[in-house]
């Protein structure tokens, strides 16, 4: 046996079993993400449906790492409280453990019929969301395949001499094994892989039930690491989840280490054979975390309150210092700069107009009503500041590229500002209009103003991009996704007049605010894609010299 060449397959068969995982969650979040957030919108005001919603997320995206960083953005920005984050991640936590035992069952038949529909749907499937679905199972399919590699690569590890004798120091000293469960964990950044990963050394005799069971525990601890960590740059109320998650699991994961010292669980409880057993046993440690843990959240939130301080708040928290530099204006590139930099800081104001909308469409708050029209004064000022700045530079060439580049910048000023002007006058006065009439969106029409919205989010954010890199590619994807959400605003009113025709009682009574919310979104986003433009136009330049 060639230890080298057995090593080499393992660890080859184990980046498919982590890039095949990967390419679920991708291809989840490129087709759903919008229903993704609003699902885990859904269940802020009560913990048990957080939990579920957050369970049943994290199977769709297999990954409670993933559903973690969701709702830390969503508590960062004041969308969920504290303790429903905690109750989702519990849900979370739970979800990805149903992910193992789904994907342990692994007929020989299923793998290569999942490639065959996966490849049928990516190769042939005729909109972006039937390519991405077919992604999904390719990937799925891969996870069964790398399964079947890591076990025939492990058969020779049987007749290995050192094996059994590493095997039985891990056992006999159970805290070694699960600090380096829960570190390996941490770096592959995927519990569900290491669970995986164990269990199948299981069905080779590798690993008995006693051993599996601390790198189980090991695992569950390094998997609320990853997320407590990559949130450690975010805001406060981002880190409370993570934190407290990460304390609840901690916490449960060191007790059920300390019950396997001092005392004999038999597996067979859990199952006919080791690998059973271990998945079994991962599963009822996240069942009883969610019972015990769940009715804790609201103790657990005042608890990481009090160790997670909030950042002291400048002495106008709405808006950021202004980036404009009045010592550069005799060097066009570096006021330039300055300016592109309050350009940027300007639609970061935007981005927090813009991102609550859809949850004043739900619950006209007039505080952040309140709030958001302050961003807009903001937002106004900035935009009348930016302009005179730009008009104060000193351009040696009035018709050169730096002038030109001034006017561009200028534009996209008067843009933002316009993105502004929509948000308050239009999208908000929609809201409360909604809130006074006490109207209801259909379901249908509701799902459809969601994902409009969020994908303006997101165009935002690339627009963004755009601004700072101006790389081509970029802003030929921002343009490409003006027209996909142009086509998405047209579908979702010809379905509103669907409605219409068929006499649903809701669509009805909001087909003025669904309408108007269309166009007001496609305005917006129109808005944001003209910063592609200018990049398009400089980038063409010099190719056409080149050619």
């Amino acid at each position: 046996m060639n230890i080298y060449l057995v090593l080499v397959n393992i660890a080859g068969a184990v980046t498919l079993l982590l890039w095949a995982t990967r390419m679920v969650r991708t291809g989840m979040e490129r087709s759903q993400k919008a229903v993704l957030h609003r699902l885990l919108g859904q269940g802020k005001r009560n913990h048990f449906k957080s939990a579920a919603l957050g369970g049943f997320v994290a199977i769709l995206l297999q990954s409670s790492t993933a559903v973690a960083l969701i709702a830390a953005g969503f508590a960062a920005s004041g969308q969920l409280t504290l303790a429903a984050g905690l109750a989702t991640m519990l849900g979370a936590d739970l979800g990805s453990a149903i992910v193992v035992q789904l994907l342990s069952v692994n007929p020989s038949w299923l793998m290569p019929i999942l490639m065959i529909l996966g490849g049928v749907m990516f190769f042939r499937g005729h909109n972006r969301d039937v390519r991405q679905a077919g992604r999904i199972v390719i990937g799925i399919a891969l996870i069964l395949m790398s399964l079947r590699l890591i076990g025939e690569a492990t058969i020779p590890l049987r007749e290995a001499e050192v094996l059994p004798e590493i095997v039985a120091y891990l056992a006999g000293d159970p805290f070694t094994a699960f600090l380096l469960a829960a570190l390996f964990t941490w770096v592959i950044h995927s519990s569900v892989a290491f669970i995986l990963l164990v269990a199948t050394f299981a069905t080779q005799g590798l690993v008995p039930f006693e051993l599996g069971a601390s790198m189980v525990l090991g695992a569950n601890m390094g998997s609320s690491i990853i997320a407590f960590m990559l949130t450690r740059g975010g805001s406060a109320a981002a880190r409370r989840i993570t934190l407290g998650n990460f304390i609840f699991r901690a916490v449960l994961a060191v007790a059920g280490l300390g019950l396997l010292w001092l005392s004999h669980v038999p597996g067979t409880w859990l199952g006919p054979d080791a690998a059973r057993q271990i998945i079994n046993f991962h599963f009822a440690f996240n069942l009883v975390l969610i019972a015990l843990a769940l009715p804790l959240t609201s103790l657990m939130a005042r608890l990481t309150t009090r160790l997670v301080r909030s950042a002291p708040q400048p002495s106008h928290p709405l808006v950021a210092p202004m980036r404009l530099d009045d010592n550069l204006i005799g060097n066009p590139a570096l006021a330039l700069a300055s300016a592109k930099r309050e350009l940027l800081r300007m639609a970061e104001i935007v981005e927090r107009m813009l991102q609550p909308v859809m949850e004043l469409y739900e619950i006209a708050d007039p505080e952040k009503i309140r709030e958001i029209k302050l961003l807009e004064q903001a937002v106004n000022a900035a935009q009348s500041d930016i302009k005179l700045y730009l008009s104060r530079i000193h351009y040696p060439h009035p018709e050169g590229a730096d002038a030109l580049r001034g006017q561009e910048l200028a534009q996209l000023a008067i843009n933002l500002e316009y993105v502004g002007d929509a948000v308050v006058k239009t999208l908000v006065k929609l809201a409360e209009s909604r809130a006074e009439q006490k109207l209801r969106f259909s379901p249908a029409g509701w799902r459809e103003l969601n994902d409009l919205h969020h994908r303006v989010v997101d165009n935002l954010h690339l627009a963004l991009n755009v601004l700072m890199s101006e790389d081509r590619a970029a802003a030929q994807l921002l343009l490409e996704q003006k027209a996909s959400l142009g086509h998405a605003g047209r579908l979702s009113a010809a379905e509103h007049l669907a409605r219409l025709r068929e006499g649903a009682q809701q669509s009805i009574a909001t087909s003025d605010l669904h309408l108007e919310t269309i166009r007001a979104l496609k305005n917006i986003n129109s808005l944001l894609a003209s910063v592609a433009y200018p990049v398009l136009r400089r980038t063409e330049e010099p190719q056409a010299q080149g050619g």
